[in-house]
């Protein structure tokens, strides 16, 4: 070899070497959404009786928030807003037939992710629309019974198949895996069958000798002080009530088995962080772990999500960064939306976020003193279905105060959170609170017409 040659092979070795130094590899990343999760049901959110170690570990390792919400309580549209990282308003995605347009798809941040060089997959639930992007995905296993025919429990199942997905990933890329369960949902009523629960059977023992404390407002004057338009049977979140927490022993049956599903919830999460260190990388995984939606136990006389109540709208939110020495181990009282949880993946992974995302970078949030980012309110939307059934609300939710919106029924609401966390009393009218909410109605109409 000439030394010239040999000099600029030599240069061009260390500039490769260089180019390379200092660069970590990208995260993998595993993000896990569970349905129905209320912000209450965890231990380390202070919950007297649910066993929840798993969770509780990953938070005190992880970062927690406290007041971490959803856009809007059901289940599509909040799914959809954490792919988008956008409000239902702009998104779209208001039922359960509505598909994302390919190039709202494209923009999604698992496609970001995928573009930025990471393996995609999804097991379990992805609840948007009719036509799932299987291709856009590098694996997807999304139709995942309650049981199969050999009675595999559907949260088992998809544990199964995310330990097997890790036991058998072999790319260099990193990997990004949503892992979507159905618990702790109830099993839809039919013509023929009543909502229910299906627990894991070995979870029945579970809290059978204690009795789960009854909500404040389970009390029917609650439900008697809602306006006619609401108080109706045909209301689905009465109806389904009437089924399930209508009496005593039906609210005991029926709490303990939510319960149950969570501990179920909880014990996966730690089967996937034990896999994760069998396999040596569970010091390069981010997990992520929240839910599509909060869920009333009988508060007010209801069952479900759907209407801004905290019950409905708070959701726990936990996430567990190995590499973050810094924010592991605190939790914070600023407010985390769902349309944050896509911005916040794509700068886990070092990639740019799309413009037409409306949330914002959470782990920023928490460890920077950014005015922008500490948001003092923000907008709440459902319009699903609209009265009787699910009547179409609107709200601006602040941690003190909350404003309700009727748009069907040109009514309003105003809870006083900091002195009447249970909202029971409508303070819309009183005197003292006439400045707040002319506050608050101007806040709503500024915030409608900013999440477009």
């Amino acid at each position: 070899m000439s030394k010239t040659r040999f000099v600029i092979t030599g240069f061009l070795f260390l500039v490769v070497t260089l180019s390379g130094f200092g660069q970590e590899k990208q995260p993998n990343i595993i993000f896990i959404i569970s349905d129905s999760h209320r912000s209450e049901a965890l231990g380390v959110a202070g919950n007297s009786f649910v066993q929840t170690p798993h969770l509780n570990q990953l938070a005190q390792e992880g970062v927690r928030f406290e007041n971490a919400y959803v856009t809007t309580a059901i289940c599509t549209g909040s799914r959809a807003s954490f792919f988008t990282g956008q409000y239902m308003s702009r998104h779209g995605i208001e039922d359960f037939a509505t598909d994302f347009s390919e190039e709202a798809l494209l923009e999604t941040y698992p496609l970001v992710l995928k573009k930025g060089g990471y393996k995609i997959s999804l097991i379990g639930n992805w609840g948007i629309g009719k036509n799932p992007p299987v291709s856009h995905f590098d694996h997807w296993d999304s139709k995942i019974p309650w049981r199969t025919t050999s009675g595999l429990h559907q949260t088992d199942n998809i544990v199964q198949k995310a330990v097997n997905y890790l036991d058998k990933y072999q790319s260099e890329a990193p990997f990004f895996l949503s892992l979507g369960f159905s618990a702790a949902h109830e099993i839809d009523p039919t013509k023929d069958k009543p909502a229910t629960y299906d627990v894991q059977e070995r979870y029945l023992p579970l809290y059978e000798n204690i009795e789960i404390p009854f909500p404040e407002t389970v009390a029917p004057e609650y439900w008697d002080n809602f306006p006619d338009f609401f108080r109706t049977d045909k209301n689905i979140a009465r109806s389904r009530w009437q089924g399930f927490f209508s009496s005593a022993e039906l609210f005991q049956k029926n709490a303990k088995n939510y319960y149950r599903m969570v501990t179920g919830l909880d014990d996966a999460v730690g089967t996937i962080m034990q896999k994760l260190k069998e396999l040596g990388i569970d010091e390069n995984t981010i997990v992520i772990y929240t839910s599509d939606h909060g869920f009333s136990l009988g508060e007010h006389g209801l069952m479900g999500k759907w209407y801004p109540f905290e019950a409905s709208i708070r959701v726990p939110l936990i996430i567990y960064d190995p590499r973050n020495l810094e924010s592991n181990g605190k939790a914070t009282e600023k407010i985390a939306l769902n349309i944050d949880l896509g911005p916040t993946i794509l700068k886990l992974a070092d990639l740019e976020i799309p413009k037409c995302m409306q949330g914002i970078d959470l782990l920023e949030m928490i460890s920077s003193n950014k005015k922008r980012l500490d948001r003092k309110e923000f907008f709440y939307e459902h319009e699903f279905l609209g009265s009787p059934q699910l009547l179409k609300s609107q709200a601006v939710i602040r941690k003190d105060i909350k404003y309700i919106y009727y748009p069907e029924h040109d009514y309003e609401v105003v809870h006083d959170l900091k002195n009447d966390p249970n909202e029971t009393v409508n303070v819309v009218n009183s005197p003292g609170y006439a400045r707040k909410v002319k506050n608050l109605r101007t806040s709503l109409r500024n915030l409608k017409q900013s999440v477009k």
